[in-house]
């Protein structure tokens, strides 16, 4: 028999039973509309995550002071005051490999301004910031050297900042005080949203370095200086470079360890990215069994299949059909049962996903080539599962079968 002919009669089959074949279709379909939510809740969360880690800056490289021991008790991280503006100066100047570099001078402070205040992170940067951090601003302009030379007492605000802070009036232009020194705000930063760790991003104030360094900090040593990398292929270049130079600024011989730290965002990334691919996995794997289920409900609905057309594949039998023909039959006809499963699922899964995401706000995220292996693999469980049946009916006496009644 041509393909053509079994396709046509193993529809004429399914046809012909409409209720036994949709409760034999539906633990496929509910397999694969399964699988296809699950995957997109889980490609969802992996793509949120990474999305985050972007804002956190394009390829940056973070140093930050190193360890203080006194008396052989550590101090903790960052404790030993190591990092000036003249590093964060030298490393512009000296480090091929990086494209951008930002002092960072922190403090923390009450915000008071409009009919409010709120304490807040203050950073005091200079322009390179935005383009390590990726950040741009919603109003207004970032800080210019301008800025940072006249050392002018300006700012632009986190979106969190300036909700809590003006709530629905524009801040730029405004004034508010830090520790008593009153500020112009020039602009406000789009919203990045909380990072991996929870944290929120847009809880910040950032200014001129200079203007932080000397009216607010009121220190010389900085808590961190940041760098961009050309690409992530120049990451472990540029750590390497920067640990060289401020090694030879700092005079530090070869027996004595770093008085600073220097890493990037890699670590973070393939953490993450690796939790939400073994979640994936594992949802996958669980709304698999339902496609294994059904597979099932296909066996035992096609056995009992057999059974009722014993006469039938007796009566082909004798008009010449070959077992060949007979296998061939009931397995094209378990695997129209598990595909159209499938398509139906598959259908089911794209609005299931879509509704998940509506009602409870998640990413999600469904692929073609989710759908496409879905329905693929549903139509596999009905070869697999099809299989055993088809064989029973090919492996039929026909002088047995036409006897049967």
């Amino acid at each position: 028999m041509t393909g053509r002919a079994l396709l046509r009669l193993a529809l004429q089959n399914v046809v012909r039973n409409p209720t036994r074949s949709a409760l034999t279709m539906l633990g496929v379909m509910i397999g694969v509309a399964a699988v296809i939510i699950m995957v997109a809740i889980g490609q969802g969360a992996q793509g949120a995550i990474e999305e985050r880690i972007k804002n956190l800056g394009t390829n940056m490289v973070v140093i930050t002071p190193g360890v203080s021991t006194t008396g052989g008790v550590s101090g903790g991280a960052q404790s030993m005051p190591s990092l000036t503006i003249e590093d964060a100066d030298l490393l512009r100047s000296d480090a091929q490999s990086l494209v951008a570099v930002s002092p960072v001078v922190m403090t923390r402070t009450t915000v008071v301004g409009g009919q409010a205040n709120w304490r807040a992170s203050v950073y005091g940067v200079d322009p390179s910031y935005a383009e390590i951090r990726d950040w741009q601003v919603a109003s207004g302009r970032f800080i210019d050297e301008a800025d940072i030379k006249g050392r002018k007492k300006v700012c632009v605000l986190g979106a969190t900042v300036a909700s809590r802070v003006f709530g629905e009036d524009d801040p730029v232009g405004q004034l508010v005080r830090l520790r008593d020194v009153p500020i112009e705000v020039i602009g406000v930063l789009k919203a990045k949203g909380q990072t991996a760790e929870g944290a929120d991003q847009d809880d910040v104030v950032l200014a001129p370095y200079t203007t932080v360094q000397t009216r607010l900090a009121g220190r010389q040593f900085i808590g961190q200086i940041l760098g961009s990398a050309a690409s992530p292929d120049q990451l472990d270049l540029a750590q390497q470079e920067v640990k060289l130079i401020l090694r030879e600024r700092h005079g530090l011989s070869e027996q004595q360890p770093d008085d600073f730290e220097v890493r990037d965002q890699r670590q973070l990334a393939e953490t993450a990215t690796s939790t939400t691919q073994v979640m994936t996995t594992l949802l996958s794997a669980i709304a698999s069994v339902s496609l294994l289920v059904g597979g099932i409900g296909i066996m035992n609905i096609m056995l009992v299949s057999v059974t009722e057309r014993t006469r039938e594949i007796g009566i082909r039998r004798a008009l010449g059909a070959r077992r060949g023909d007979v296998l061939a039959q009931f397995l094209v006809e378990a695997m129209v049962l598990s595909g159209l499963g499938g398509l139906i699922g598959a259908g089911l899964g794209v609005g299931g996903a879509w509704g998940v995401g509506r009602l409870t706000g998640w990413a999600t995220t469904v692929t073609p080539s989710t759908v496409v292996l879905a329905v693929l693999f549903s139509a596999g469980v009905g070869v697999v599962f099809g299989w055993t049946p088809a064989r029973r009916a090919a492996g039929l006496d026909p002088i047995d079968a036409l006897r049967h009644q």
